[in-house]
């Protein structure tokens, strides 16, 4: 199956300016004008952007024969966050992305054709989607994924103190608020139906604790969690390696939307 890559530059009113993203969308013989496509938005990581999966992976060919269509945004050093600082990011990967690409592009908009993955400060954003909104999402994965935010930015270790202050304001505030992947699950954990979700994590990458731990708090919840883990480090190399079993992992339905 034929896919076209797209770089598509748009404006965003929830950031106020020019932003990007760059969409893979398969080329469905015979598939008619009305025909919706499953969609999985693939977000970068903290020192990424848009075109970091596409350039550092081999997500097309993955993606090829799957008839999904992949959105990867640019958002910064944002942490899917509306910044005290900065831009609203979490308005613009929430709302105002899925909006602007379903306008763009025949992608499905019901819940079960929609799913999310990231890698570090990705997976965090991830989580953080899938978890704050079950009712759009059917699935979320994190691959080396920042799952404990408040470990994060409060830990000396990771020297980025400054920046998460810029990022999320006063981090006295950040344990149990909706920046908070524990405190999200929880809450998903009440809902109907949450959405699936999928951990994986290199051994020897410095998340690979905060991983173990968020995967334990989340099934001590009873959401559906897949965790894999095995030798690897915070590197694109165990990132290329995964996002094969993520894409086999996902629900995708194949009667797509006519």
């Amino acid at each position: 199956m034929d896919t076209a890559l797209i770089h598509c530059d748009f404006f965003s009113n929830a950031l106020e300016l020019n932003t990007s993203m760059t969409v893979i969308l398969p080329q469905l013989p015979g598939a008619g004008p009305n025909r919706k496509l499953p969609t999985l938005y693939l977000l970068h990581g903290l020192s990424d952007d848009h075109t970091m999966w596409q350039r550092r992976t081999s997500i097309e060919r993955y993606v090829e024969n799957l008839g999904l269509a992949v959105v990867m945004p640019a958002v910064h050093r944002s942490f899917y966050t509306d910044m005290a600082h900065g831009g609203k990011y979490w308005q613009f990967i929430s709302q105002e992305l899925p909006a602007v690409a379903q306008a763009l592009f025949p992608l499905s908009g019901r819940r079960e054709d929609n799913f999310v993955a990231g890698i570090s400060m990705g997976g965090y954003g991830a989580l953080k989607l899938g978890l704050s909104h079950p009712e759009s999402f059917a699935a979320a994965a994190s691959l080396s994924g920042a799952v404990d935010i408040v470990e994060v930015a409060t830990n000396a270790e990771y020297d980025w103190h400054r920046e998460m202050v810029s990022i999320f304001g006063d981090l006295d505030t950040l344990p149990g608020s909706d920046n908070d992947l524990y405190h999200l699950a929880e809450k998903a954990a009440q809902v109907k139906t949450p959405p699936r979700l999928y951990l994986c994590c290199g051994t020897e990458d410095f998340f690979h604790t905060q991983n173990r731990h968020f995967r334990d708090h989340a099934r001590s919840l009873g959401l559906d969690l897949t965790y894999d883990e095995g030798p690897g480090e915070h590197e694109w190399g165990y990132w290329d390696r995964q996002i094969p079993k993520i894409l086999a992992w996902l629900p995708i339905q194949t009667d797509f939307v006519a």
